[in-house]
């Protein structure tokens, strides 16, 4: 496995890392609705082509994309893995990467309040929820709840 930095080139294989990973571990946030392939795909895209963004992949030795984290200077904007990865380490080595390229700033994050996996992960980690809220903006428009580790 090799971890690298995404280019443009690799929104495609993004997007359908994105679409397993989150769509069997959100399953029960999103139920039936259908993936809006077209929509995550644009943002990643546009997240790709912005220099002020990172998006940090693991990819396994036929080049698909197994994990990714994406970053800037304030916001972790996406952490996802496939889920035969799952409770391999995969996430946190990611998860500490971007940390450790970023050093000692502060930084913060969003995470869909019915996400118990992910909070859990993310609290083992020392992130703490800051009382930030908004509404997804992907149908059916879950609560999201703001994290944030200094």
């Amino acid at each position: 496995m090799q971890l690298r930095e995404a280019g443009p080139e690799d929104a495609d294989a993004l997007t359908d890392c994105e679409e397993v990973a989150y769509g069997t571990g959100l399953a029960h946030v999103f139920g039936d609705l259908p993936w809006p392939r077209d929509g995550i795909r644009r943002r990643w895209v546009a997240e790709l082509a912005d220099p002020g963004v990172t998006t940090l992949v693991v990819d396994d030795s036929g080049g698909r994309i197994l994990g990714f984290a994406t970053y800037d200077d304030q916001v972790l904007r996406h952490l996802g893995v496939v889920p035969e990865r799952w409770g391999s380490g995969l996430a946190g080595r990611l998860h500490d990467e971007v940390l450790r390229r970023r050093g000692a700033q502060p930084i913060r994050l969003w995470v869909l309040e019915e996400n118990t996996r992910a909070r859990r992960f993310y609290a083992r980690r020392g992130w703490v929820e800051d009382g930030r809220r908004s509404i997804s903006e992907w149908p059916p428009h879950p609560v999201e709840v703001g994290y944030s580790k200094r």
